[in-house]
């Protein structure tokens, strides 16, 4: 079991790992040694595995503990490791879950299933996943209603986090979303329970998200040293700075934020720093043309560029 288990006072940067495919698409283990200590070495607070960057749902069972255990090897209790467990079989998500436990992960991370189309429906769901996974294993509530096309309210939010202490950790992705970040928020600082709120959608709304209460991201940017300094910036209070170094990365996280297509810019940004000998993307997946290349590589050096006048 883990020795540090995920609770409601995680903040920082969990950064949300991609997955390293050789060319012919096999899990690619040098890249992904390479990749746990780049991400360690740029100060993130925890690694998050198997989400939706990572590519988890084009992975076999075999390959996604395999994957996890790599990982787990290199992470040791350096930082913790927190495991995307969806599914829509439940014995699967339970298996995964202790599975992932026992190699040492903090964590878990849930989302609901797709299109659950009450609320009453979404808390029977989850009522369901705590009861099979029992009181130990502690979960992040991924609120990504883009991919399912499952809405929260902060009320039924709030509802599961008085009633399920295993919940400890709110991801969202909601967007527009600030206003659910205020309210979350506003409801720890009245005497509810109070959860970590990590956001993602990139880091393109992460100053604002800080500002409203937010504790971090998690989420993949592939300048993963950005992410980490604006959270500390402003957490010493020195917002006006976070926000300069944020802008001068942002041309770069609103690329990476196409829709079926960022995946494969970070990959090849990480390609690109030496970190992944491949930047592949399983298939079915996109694939960067010439043009889409040399799109990148004038970004980067706008944004290096941005960076160095700071």
């Amino acid at each position: 079991m883990s020795p540090n288990k995920l609770d409601e006072t995680a903040s920082g940067v969990y950064i949300i790992s991609a997955t390293p495919f050789s060319d012919n698409g096999a899990i690619d283990f040098d890249s992904t040694d390479r990749l746990v200590d780049f991400y360690i070495e740029n100060g993130v607070s925890g690694i998050t595995v198997l989400g939706i960057m990572g590519e988890a749902q084009k992975m076999a069972p075999e390959e996604s503990v395999a994957f996890l255990e790599r990982v787990m090897k290199r992470a040791g209790s350096t930082v913790p490791v927190v495991v995307g467990v969806s599914d829509p079989g439940l014995d699967n998500m339970v298996r995964l879950s202790k599975t992932s436990m026992e190699l040492g992960a903090a964590g878990v991370m849930i989302a609901p299933l797709v299109g659950l189309a009450t609320e009453e429906k979404v808390y029977n769901y989850f009522s369901q996943v705590f009861a099979a996974l029992g009181d130990d294993i502690p979960v992040c509530y991924q609120d990504y209603p883009q991919a399912t096309r499952t809405e929260i309210s902060v009320p039924l939010f709030n509802r599961m986090v008085a009633d399920f202490d295993q919940l400890v950790m709110l991801k969202h992705e909601e967007c527009p979303g600030l206003y659910k970040v205020s309210k979350v928020r506003q409801a720890s600082d009245e005497g509810l329970r109070r959860v970590s709120i990590l956001c993602g959608n990139g880091g393109l709304y992460l100053p604002q998200e800080l500002a409203r209460g937010a504790d971090g991201a998690m989420t993949g940017f592939a300048f993963p040293e950005m992410l980490v300094a604006v959270v500390a910036l402003f957490r010493a209070g020195e917002v006006d700075r976070a926000e300069d170094l944020f802008d001068a990365y942002l041309p770069l996280v609103r690329h990476e934020q196409q829709p079926g297509f960022g995946l494969a810019l970070r990959k090849e940004t990480l390609h690109r720093r030496g970190i992944i000998a491949s930047p592949k993307v399983r298939a079915p997946g996109p694939s960067l043309t010439a043009t889409d290349r040399e799109e990148l590589r004038r970004l980067i050096v706008r944004v290096e560029k941005n960076v160095e006048k700071l």
